[in-house]
């Protein structure tokens, strides 16, 4: 019986070849749907720190507070040559000028309605506003204890008035605020303006 030589058959290596051609041919999607078309998604990038992110915010804070600290300051207070004293409007709509109280450095709240210069009992004793007449001051929280002491030298920018009355017990905000009122505006004519009050001196 003759002997048939099947491995010199062309049409099977032919079929051999296109198999191996389909192997690769699947090796290379199963590859390319593993790297590309995979269910899970790609890892995302590193995110920022917690810490990072919070000293930002620090830092945009800082600078909005002191943006609006300058913002908010009062202005000093001008004197014009004929001796004048300009006081600016402040962005809250009060006036507000600096000053002194027997030497002690304060900022003042002016109210044309108040009759006093007043400062708190905290304000009096950092002063040595010693002694004075015992009263009781009439506000919109109720009647409030106090003393008014008389003669006291009260400065704002260069003038200087003395012997003004100040009633002690009344606070404004904080130690370091004083109301403005009467007892020291009287010795001015107070000319009010949209956006400047000035104090002419008598």
């Amino acid at each position: 019986m003759a002997h048939e030589d099947r491995d010199g058959d062309p049409s099977q290596q032919r079929e051999t070849d296109k198999e191996r051609q389909l192997e690769a041919t699947r090796a290379r999607f199963s590859a390319f749907s593993r790297n590309h078309l995979s269910a899970s998604p790609p890892s995302a990038p590193r995110q920022t720190g917690l810490i990072p992110l919070i000293l930002f915010w620090c830092a945009v804070m800082g600078l909005l507070y002191a943006g609006m600290t300058y913002y908010l300051r009062p202005q000093q207070v001008r004197i014009q040559a004929n001796g004048d004293l300009v006081i600016q409007r402040a962005p809250d709509g009060h006036f507000y000028a600096p000053g002194r109280i027997q030497g002690r450095e304060v900022m003042f709240l002016v109210d044309t309605g108040a009759s006093l210069v007043t400062v708190s009992e905290t304000f009096a004793r950092q002063a040595q506003l010693t002694g004075g007449t015992s009263t009781v001051f009439r506000t919109a929280n109720g009647d409030r204890p106090g003393r008014i002491v008389e003669g006291i030298p009260v400065q704002i920018g260069p003038v200087e008035v003395n012997r003004v009355r100040i009633g002690i017990g009344l606070s404004v905000g904080d130690d370091n605020q004083a109301l403005l009122g009467q007892s020291f505006l009287s010795k001015f004519d107070v000319i009010l303006g949209k956006d400047q009050m000035v104090l002419k001196p008598r």
